[in-house]
C-alpha cells in the first residue's frame, strides 16, 4: 500500500536506499559474456513503439523503463571494454611520433608498417566501446522519453476534475457502497466462523492463538502506557544528557510495542485460518495504518512534551502543548482511517465519486488539525521574538511555515470540494507527512546535541558548537529524498538523479565525480594529519634537544607544515585520477587576476616565505617597525603579529618587514647598550661627578664590565653641564628596570655628595606697576616671589586689584616687560 510505503520511507529511508543500492547490481553484465545487440534492438524497438503510440499503461511503461535501465547499465560497463589494451596501443603510437606530412620525406618502411598495424589494432579495440556508446545513448534517450510521458500523465491526473464530494447525487451511492461492504464483511466472517473445517483448524492451534492474543492485548492496552510512564520517570529526575538519551530510547517503545501488538493480533487472526477475502484486506492494511497512528502520537509527544524538565522544542505554555498533543493524535487518526478506507476502496474498486465522498470528511478533519498546528507554530514564533531570541532567521522561517500550513489547510479541502480531489489529497496528506518528518528531524537534532553534551560535558557551549550544526545539516540533506518521495517523486526519478550525481561532471577532458571528490578529501585529510603529527613530534621531542634557537625551530616547523600541506594536496589530486595538466588553464587565468588584484597578497606570501627561510625576525624577538615596537608573537604566511608593550596586537604585513627598515633589538643575542643622560650645575667638579656616575653604573648587576661602562662629558648645555652614562647590558629586555634603578641611585648619591642638578628658572616681572596703585595710597599685601631667585622687591598692589590679567605677565624674561622682539 502507498501509505505504508510512505511511512516506511519516512522512518527508515529504505524505499530510497534499497532501489538505489540494488538496481546497479541487477543491471551489471555477466563478466566475459558479450552483449546481445540483437536482443537489445528488439527491446529498443518495443520501447520506441510504446513511446510513439502512448497506448501502454503507466505500469507497463515502468516495467519497460526498468528493463532499459538494466541495458543502459550494461552499456555503461561495456564502454570501458579493452581500456588497458587501448592505452597500451596509444602509448605505442605516441612513441612512434606523428606521421610525416605529405610534403615531408616518407618514414622508414618498417616504421610505416608498424604504425599501420597499430592503427588497425586500435580501431578493432575501440569498436566494442563505440558500439556500447551508441547503444547507451539510445537507451538513455528512451528512458528520458518514458519519464516525460509518466510525468505528464501524473500531472494530467492531478488536474483532472472528478465528482464533487459535496454533490448530493453521490451521497447515496457512497453510503450504499459502504453499507454493502460492511454487510458482505459480516456475512463472510459469519460463514468462516461457522465453517466446521476452519473451526477444527483453529482449535488445533488454540494455544498459539491464545498466546498471540494475550501478547497483543497487553501490548495494545498497557505497552504504550508503561513506556510513557518509564520515559517520564527517567527524564523528570534531572536534566542530564544521559537521561535524555535514555528517555529517548525508551520512548521508542511507544511505537514499537503497540505496533508489535497489532502485528501479533493480525498474526493470531491468520493462524486461525478464518481469514479470507475482505477480512484479509482489512487485516493486511491494519499494521501500516496503526504505524501511522502511533508515529503521529509519538512525534506529538516529543514535540509537545508534558514535562518542562527537558527544555521543550517549542516555546509554548503547558495548555498549548496539550493542544499540540491532541492535534497530533487526531492527525494520526486521520492517517489511520485514510489507510483503511483507501485499502478497502482499492480492493472493492469503488468509483471515484464513492471514494471522494467517504474520504472528504477525513480531508476536512486533517485540514482543521493542520490549521490548529499552524496556529501553535505562529504562537511559538511570536513568543520567541518577544523573549529576544538571538535567532530571528529561525523564527521567521517558523512563522512562514505556519502561514504555508494554514494556506494548505484551507486550500486543500476547498479544491477537493470543487472536484479536484486528487490535487487536494496531493497537498494535504503530503503536508501531514512533511510535518511528521520535520518533527522527527527536530527530535534527531536534539538527540545529536545531547550526545555532543555527553561527549564534551559542556552544555553551555553546545548551543554555539559547530559539530551539532554540521550533524543537523547532514540530517537535512539526507532527508531531501524522503521529502521528494512524500511529495510525489518516483523512486526511478531519484535513482536517475543519483546515477547522474555519481557520474560527476566534466571539465575539459577531466571527469570529476563524487567518488573522486571523496578520495581527494580522504587522502588530503590523511596527509594533513601526518603533517600535523610530524610537526608535533618535532616541536615536542626532536627540536628541543637540538641547539637551534626557538625562532629557528618555529621556522622549521612552519616550513614543514607548508610543504606537507602542498604535497598532501598534490597527492590527493593525483590519487583521484585528476589530470593536473588540465589545471594549467585555470592557473593561467588566475595568474592574470593575481598580477592585478592579488599582488599584495602574493607579495606578503612570498615575504612570509623569505622570513621563514632567512629568519631576520623570529618569534620572541623585540623589534621596531616604523612607529610600532614590541615582541614578535607569530609569523604566518601573510602577516606577522607583534605584541606591543601596552599589550596590544599589531598585525604587520610581511612585505613591510622585508622591504622596510626593521630594528631587531634581540637578534643574535640579548645584549644591548644603555644610555642615561644627566646634567649637573656649572659649579660642580666635573671629574668628581664623573667618578660618582661611574660608581653608580658599575654597581648594577645587569651591566657588563667588559667592555666597561663609560661616563662621557658630552657638552655645555644652556642650564647644565651634560653627561651621558653608556653601558652594555646583559639582557636588553631589562633596560627599563636598569634605567629606573640608575636614576634612583643618581638622586641618592648626588644628595650625599652635594652635587646639584640644575633646572630652568624664570623671573616674574609686572608691567606698569604704577597702574596697580590704589587711590588711597594704602599698601596691600605683597605678592610672594615666583621663584627663589627673584631678588627685586615685590611691587605693591592697589586694594582694588584682585586679579592679574594674562597680558600683565611678562613671560619672556625681559626687563622692559615687552615682547621678545622689543615691539612693546
Amino acid at each position: 500500500m502507498r501509505l505504508f510505503r510512505l511511512l516506511t520511507v519516512l522512518l527508515l529511508g529504505l524505499a530510497l536506499l534499497g532501489p538505489v543500492a540494488t538496481a546497479p547490481l541487477l543491471a551489471q553484465p555477466v563478466q566475459g559474456q558479450p552483449l546481445d545487440y540483437e536482443a537489445w534492438n528488439r527491446v529498443a524497438a518495443r520501447a520506441q513503439e510504446a513511446t510513439d503510440s502512448r497506448r501502454a499503461s503507466t505500469e507497463a511503461l515502468e516495467q519497460l523503463r526498468t528493463e532499459l535501465v538494466a541495458w543502459r547499465s550494461s552499456f555503461e560497463a561495456a564502454r570501458s571494454t579493452n581500456a588497458s589494451a587501448i592505452d597500451t596501443v596509444r602509448a605505442q603510437l605516441a612513441a612512434l611520433g606523428p606521421a610525416p606530412a605529405d610534403d615531408q620525406p616518407p618514414e622508414a618502411a618498417d616504421i610505416a608498417t608498424q604504425r599501420s598495424e597499430l592503427t588497425q589494432r586500435l580501431t578493432e579495440l575501440e569498436a566494442p566501446g563505440r558500439a556500447a556508446e551508441v547503444a547507451h545513448s539510445q537507451a538513455d534517450a528512451l528512458i528520458r522519453v518514458i519519464d516525460r510521458i509518466v510525468r505528464n500523465r501524473q500531472t494530467d491526473e492531478l488536474l483532472e476534475l472528478g465528482p464533487s464530494p459535496l454533490n448530493p447525487v453521490n451521497w447515496p451511492v457512497a453510503l450504499g457502497a459502504a453499507m454493502d461492504y460492511l454487510t458482505a464483511l459480516v456475512t463472510e466472517t459469519r460463514n468462516t466462523v461457522t465453517n466446521p473445517t476452519r473451526v477444527a483448524e483453529a482449535k488445533a492451534k488454540a494455544l498459539l492463538v491464545l498466546i498471540l492474543l494475550a501478547i497483543a492485548t497487553v501490548l495494545l492496552l498497557r505497552g504504550r502506557l508503561w513506556t510513557e510512564r518509564l520515559t517520564q520517570s527517567v527524564q523528570d529526575r534531572s536534566r542530564t544528557a544521559e537521561r535524555y538519551l535514555l528517555a529517548f530510547l525508551i520512548s521508542l517503545g511507544q511505537i514499537i510495542l503497540p505496533v508489535a501488538g497489532t502485528i501479533a493480533l493480525v498474526t493470531a487472526a491468520f493462524v486461525t485460518t478464518m481469514v479470507s477475502g475482505r477480512s484479509e484486506v482489512v487485516l493486511t492494511a491494519l499494521p501500516g495504518a496503526a504505524l501511522a497512528f502511533f508515529v503521529a502520537r509519538w512525534v506529538g509527544g516529543r514535540i509537545f512534551p508534558r514535562s518542562e524538565v527537558i527544555e521543550p522544542p517549542l516555546d509554548l505554555t503547558g495548555q498549548q502543548r496539550l493542544e499540540g498533543r491532541l492535534h497530533a493524535t487526531f492527525l494520526g487518526l486521520v492517517l489511520f482511517l485514510y489507510g483503511m478506507i483507501n485499502a478497502v476502496g482499492e480492493s472493492e474498486n469503488w468509483l471515484p465519486g464513492t471514494r471522494n465522498v467517504l474520504l472528504f470528511p477525513l480531508m476536512v478533519l486533517g485540514g482543521l488539525m493542520l490549521l490548529r498546528v499552524a496556529r501553535l507554530l505562529a504562537l511559538h514564533s511570536r513568543a520567541a521574538e518577544a523573549d529576544g531570541d538571538e535567532m530571528p532567521f529561525r523564527n521567521r522561517m517558523t512563522y512562514l511555515l505556519s502561514r504555508a500550513i494554514a494556506t494548505v489547510a484551507i486550500l486543500g479541502p476547498a479544491i477537493s470540494a470543487v472536484g479536484y480531489f486528487k490535487l487536494g489529497y496531493s497537498i494535504v496528506f503530503p503536508t501531514i507527512f512533511s510535518l511528521q518528518t520535520l518533527g522527527f528531524l527536530l527530535i534527531l537534532q536534539r538527540v545529536v546535541t545531547e550526545f555532543y553534551v555527553l561527549l564534551t560535558r559542556n552544555r553551555e557551549g553546545a548551543r554555539d558548537a559547530l559539530a551539532p550544526v554540521l550533524a543537523g545539516f547532514v540530517l537535512v540533506i539526507a532527508s531531501v529524498p524522503i521529502f521528494a518521495l512524500i511529495w510525489g517523486a518516483r523512486v526511478t526519478d531519484l535513482t536517475e538523479l543519483w546515477g547522474r550525481f555519481l557520474a560527476g561532471f566534466t571539465v575539459g577532458e577531466t571527469t570529476v565525480s563524487p567518488t573522486d571528490f571523496l578520495t581527494v578529501v580522504v587522502v588530503f585529510a590523511f596527509g594533513f594529519g601526518v603533517t600535523r603529527l610530524v610537526q608535533g613530534t618535532l616541536r615536542t621531542t626532536v627540536l628541543p634537544r637540538t641547539r637551534i634557537d626557538p625562532g629557528g625551530q618555529t621556522a622549521i616547523i612552519s616550513g614543514l607544515g607548508y610543504v606537507g600541506i602542498f604535497l598532501a594536496a598534490i597527492v590527493a589530486i593525483t590519487s583521484a585520477g585528476i589530470n593536473l595538466s588540465a589545471l594549467g588553464y585555470v592557473a593561467g587565468a588566475l595568474s592574470v587576476g593575481i598580477g592585478f588584484g592579488l599582488q599584495n597578497i602574493v607579495s606578503n606570501f612570498v615575504s612570509g616565505i623569505i622570513l621563514l627561510v632567512e629568519r631576520p625576525v623570529s618569534e620572541g624577538d623585540w623589534i621596531e617597525v616604523g612607529p610600532n615596537m614590541g615582541f614578535v608573537r607569530a609569523i604566518s604566511v601573510r602577516s606577522t603579529r607583534i605584541e606591543t608593550f601596552d599589550r596590544r596586537d599589531v598585525i604587520v604585513p610581511n612585505a613591510d618587514l622585508v622591504a622596510g627598515t626593521v630594528t631587531n633589538w634581540t637578534r643574535g643575542n640579548l645584549t644591548g647598550r644603555l644610555v642615561v643622560p644627566i646634567g649637573v650645575a656649572y659649579s660642580t667638579d666635573t671629574r668628581h661627578a664623573a667618578k660618582v656616575l661611574q660608581a653608580i653604573v658599575e654597581e648594577q648587576p645587569m651591566v657588563l664590565l667588559n667592555p666597561p661602562p663609560q661616563v662621557v662629558f658630552v657638552g655645555f648645555g644652556a642650564d647644565s653641564l651634560d653627561f651621558e652614562i653608556r653601558a652594555i647590558l646583559r639582557d636588553i629586555l631589562s633596560i627599563v628596570s636598569v634605567q629606573n634603578e640608575v636614576r634612583h641611585r643618581i638622586i641618592e648619591r648626588f644628595r650625599e655628595e652635594g652635587i646639584e642638578i640644575p633646572f630652568a628658572q624664570r623671573d616674574l616681572w609686572l608691567r606698569n606697576p604704577e597702574a596697580l596703585r590704589g587711590a588711597g595710597g594704602t599698601e596691600p599685601q605683597t605678592a610672594p616671589a615666583a621663584t627663589p631667585a627673584a631678588t627685586e622687591p615685590a611691587t605693591p598692589l592697589a586694594p582694588g586689584a584682585a586679579y592679574l590679567k594674562d597680558s600683565d605677565v611678562d613671560s619672556d624674561g625681559t626687563a622692559d616687560g615687552g615682547d621678545p622682539d622689543g615691539s612693546r
